[in-house]
């Protein structure tokens, strides 16, 4: 289930509970607020597995970067020793050699920033909404605490 769901749900709970008059606390369905939060508990880890997921996809980005960087740096190597035996070819294979790796270089570190910037991004995005889903818990934990506290009305 997503979380954005469960806090709707959480939010729908909240807002068709019954206020306490003169207060800014209203009495909500235990019940349902304890398996909403329930629910929470068992759909935030999940969360966390698919931002690890993205960390994994990025790693794998990376590494087939770095495979593709390295073939190219080979197969570069390769030409250029078989292009050294000739005197005047020798000059342009070093530098299309060069060229070569240059690219891959700079198309390794794009990959690895965009990878790197789009699980931040994601990360970034994760924390933001369970940070805003844990202060809606504690604000209904602290309304609930409120109303168990408050004496009762004579």
């Amino acid at each position: 289930m997503d979380i954005l769901h469960l806090v709707d749900r959480l939010e729908e709970l909240f807002n068709v509970s019954r206020s306490v008059p003169f207060t800014h606390s209203v009495i909500v369905d235990e019940d349902r607020m304890l398996d909403i939060i329930d629910q929470m508990r068992v759909t935030i880890p999940d969360e966390i597995k698919k931002a690890q997921q993205l960390l994994a996809q990025r790693d794998r980005m990376l590494a087939q970067a770095q495979e593709e960087a390295n073939r190219t740096l080979a197969i570069a190597r390769e030409k250029g020793e078989k292009i050294i035996d000739q005197d005047s070819v020798v000059e342009a294979a070093k530098e299309r050699a060069n060229a070569i790796i240059a690219q891959a270089e700079v198309e390794s570190d794009n990959i690895r920033k965009d990878a790197d910037s789009y699980t931040l991004q994601t990360l970034a995005d994760l924390e933001l909404e369970l940070e805003r889903v844990l202060g809606q818990v504690r604000n209904g934990v602290r309304a609930l605490q409120d109303e168990l506290n408050r004496p009762p009305a004579d």
